[in-house]
């Protein structure tokens, strides 16, 4: 998720002020927005594997889920928090399962239904996450300016957690990066990846105690959406003002919902990426707050970003 800050400050040399500046855009770049990620795109990786063909998808595809459903069911509520204090002291079974997708075998992977392999990777980038926090639980402040412009406990003091760190997935090295941007988002035609990902913080989408699965992926990716749109957080209305409040992913991510919820005819006053982002909203809330967004006329700005742990 990316933020753009201008940082400037008088009597400093070019220089100075050069690495400075280079040093915030380093640190508030990932987890989002057209970041460019180092590696391979999945079709760059589908030309180097062997082809993807009828014998390939009778390869053998299994996944030990079990031991991450049992930690989920465990340590995270209803509310989406997690117990990341008791996860730590017992994470064989969250290990069990990221040594599974290690030896999954990419082509097999990659002839699977859609919906499979979506489940396949929103259940390996969240774990993955999960692994990271574990790793670093509890949170100490990182470098300077990350611990100057983020909670203390916030998974951004954990340097590298989306573009230097990797775990083996289906036979790749693999940043959350890389999964995200170059996997999910270069791949599939799937908006709703945004509400399935949890990047570890209170104003990220609830993490479900529970894995994903294909043969319920969308009614569990609108159970999400509309649980995330019920918090404050991501969704406001303000009708004495005329605005609407929004997530900041549907800033940072906007045109990954044009194709499937653009229209023709924008909404009144709001550009075809607003337009597309007001629709999905529309379909993930009540009926009033439904017809206030296609009806009225109101401004619409983002809610800031609480990056702060989502821990119980």
């Amino acid at each position: 998720m990316t933020h753009h800050t201008r940082m400037s400050r008088q009597g400093l040399c070019t220089g100075l002020s050069f690495l400075l500046i280079t040093a915030v855009l380093s640190v508030l770049s990932g987890c989002g927005g057209d970041t460019e990620v180092g590696g391979q795109t999945a079709d760059a990786w589908d030309s180097l594997s062997p082809k993807l063909d009828a014998e390939s998808g009778a390869k053998e595809f299994a996944v030990d889920t079990e031991g991450y459903r049992e930690g989920l069911a465990k340590y995270v509520d209803d509310k989406g928090l997690i117990n990341y204090a008791g996860w730590k002291s017992d994470r064989a079974g969250l290990n069990t399962y990221l040594e599974s997708i290690a030896r999954v075998e990419y082509v097999a992977l990659r002839t699977r239904p859609d919906a499979e392999q979506l489940a396949f990777w929103f259940n390996a980038y969240n774990a993955i996450t999960i692994k990271y926090i574990l790793e670093n639980y509890p949170i100490e402040k990182g470098s300077l300016i990350a611990g100057a412009l983020y909670p203390a406990n916030s998974i951004r003091q954990i340097k590298g957690v989306w573009d230097g760190l990797t775990t083996p997935v289906a036979g790749r090295d693999l940043t959350l990066d890389e999964i995200e941007h170059e996997v999910l988002r270069e791949q599939f035609d799937e908006p709703r990846l945004h509400m399935a990902l949890v990047c570890a913080s209170l104003s990220c989408p609830p993490l479900q105690n529970e894995v994903y699965a294909a043969e319920i992926l969308h009614e569990q990716l609108d159970r999400q959406a509309r649980a995330f749109l019920s918090n404050a957080g991501a969704f406001q209305i303000d009708r004495e003002r005329r605005r609407i409040g929004l997530s900041a992913i549907f800033d940072w991510y906007g045109d990954d919902f044009v194709k499937d919820f653009g229209s023709p005819e924008p909404l009144s006053g709001h550009n075809q990426t607003e337009t597309a982002v007001l629709h999905f909203v529309r379909q993930h809330v009540g009926e009033g707050d439904a017809g206030y967004i296609g009806e009225a006329k109101y401004s619409v700005h983002y809610l800031d970003y609480d990056w702060a742990l989502n821990e119980q």
